[in-house]
């Protein structure tokens, strides 16, 4: 991680310099994606064994969790750690909880009542990743706002080790939150079951939950014809800003943590001075040593980058223009920066706020987006689960008030259809 002076770039070298790795591969990976889906498409189960096979090494006689391996999965873990799961799901609950919204009716004049309301999305599919590290979090951060939106049906997919079985925690988290339909299936292959449906897997309305570069191009692709999906959240990333009063033990201890996500994930230091940056490479390597996930936090390490600010504005500025995943402010006073942050997945202010908080138990959803897509899109709420219709209800008065008004706008458009549906009702009301 070479420190680079931001000033010293050119407009075109700013640019790769923000550039995600996962995007360099951009357009192999869609091919690959686009022939897992179309096998999925035709094959069903069968296509979903075979895939399995290959890329977990695991042969699959069921796709579907059963109750055996449920009850199972709850003698597994320790009181203690079920009574961790159970404080996570108690704060990610609580602040979910807080987003309900509420209903809106307005009288926009004498007679017109124009109202707001919100009802689950029927069928909703959520993926959470597995393989070398099944993060149980994610059951918790997709299963607990479909629970309060109330959807009626909900998929979860997860991919098996090469025994066939599902991590305990993956199993417990989902049991906490309600979920019983719970699938064997990781990668692109199970975001095109639950996209498609196949004989076991439910067809989804709409598809949940963060993956890799292969779970997100799978998920662009589905959207374009037969699922909606919540956002582009593909391999994680943390940008962290630190000035002169930010420990290094504490910068490094954040970039690795989301440096172990895997070889494609992406981390970030913009720092004010070449001596901090120092510092935070020394504290890198002695990490790094002690990690078992080590070798995965260094490939990650490789296409990371550390860029010297001129000043907390530069900084704020380059942020905005990276649009981070995670953004942590370990800076004396971070508060002051957070009114000019206009495009991040969530933001962690000071030294006492890991970003692994926000992952776990604070309350927040870790459900974010990458790639940049912080500049349009929003982490996932309770909001997505749901969706809006508005009501209007005209009484005979307001229609005599109003329907004058909609006939006259209804010529100047030359629909004349329009404006006789207005039109006959007042015809007999003014009889």
């Amino acid at each position: 991680m070479k420190p680079v002076v931001w000033k010293s770039l050119t407009a075109s070298a700013r640019t790769a310099a923000l550039q995600r790795p996962a995007q360099k591969a951009q357009k192999r990976t869609a091919v690959i994606v686009a022939g897992l889906l179309a096998l999925v498409r035709r094959g069903g189960d069968r296509a979903l064994r075979n895939i399995t096979a290959k890329f977990d090494g695991a042969k699959l006689t069921s796709l579907r969790v059963s109750e055996a391996e449920f009850a199972a999965a709850e003698m597994a873990l320790s009181p203690a750690d079920r009574a961790a799961l159970r404080r996570a799901y108690a704060n990610i609950r609580k602040f979910h909880l807080a987003q309900r919204p509420k209903s809106v009716r307005v009288e926009t004049m004498r007679g017109i009542v124009c109202e707001k309301v919100s009802r689950p999305i029927e069928r909703v599919g959520l993926y959470v990743p597995g393989g070398s590290a099944p993060l149980f979090s994610t059951a918790l951060m997709l299963g607990v706002p479909s629970q309060i939106a109330g959807s009626p049906v909900r998929v979860l997919c997860t991919p098996p080790g090469r025994d066939g079985k599902i991590s305990p925690w993956i199993l417990v988290a989902a049991r906490l939150c309600g979920i019983t339909e719970v699938f064997k299936l990781g990668g692109a292959q199970a975001i095109a079951a639950m996209a498609y449906g196949t004989e076991s897997v439910p067809k989804c309305d709409k598809l949940f939950g963060p993956g890799n570069s292969f779970v997100t191009e799978a998920k662009l692709q589905v959207s374009r014809d037969d699922a909606a999906i919540d956002l582009p959240a593909g391999p994680s990333e943390v940008m962290v800003i630190a000035d002169a009063s930010a420990d290094p033990a504490f910068i490094a201890a954040d970039l690795l943590s989301q440096a172990e996500h895997g070889p494609d994930s992406q981390v970030v230091l913009v720092s004010f001075s070449a001596k901090i940056a120092a510092r935070v490479q020394a504290e890198l390597a002695a990490q790094l040593a002690v990690l078992p996930r080590g070798a995965i936090a260094t490939e990650a390490l490789k296409k990371s980058r550390v860029l010297l600010a001129a000043s907390p504005a530069e900084a704020v500025e380059i942020a905005n223009r990276y649009a981070p995943e995670h953004l942590i402010l370990q800076v004396k006073n971070p508060r002051a920066l957070l009114p000019q942050i206009s495009t991040s997945g969530s933001v962690f202010l000071g030294a006492w706020t890991p970003e692994s908080l926000g992952d776990y138990a604070s309350g927040t959803n870790h459900v974010l987006p990458t790639y940049g897509w912080a500049r349009a899109c929003s982490g996932l709420g309770l909001a997505d689960f749901q969706r809006t219709m508005t009501v209007q209800e005209a009484s005979p008065r307001g229609l005599k008030q109003l329907g004058p008004v909609v006939e006259r706008l209804a010529t100047a458009e030359n629909l004349i259809a329009h404006r006789r549906a207005v039109t006959v009702r007042l015809q007999k009301l003014a009889r």
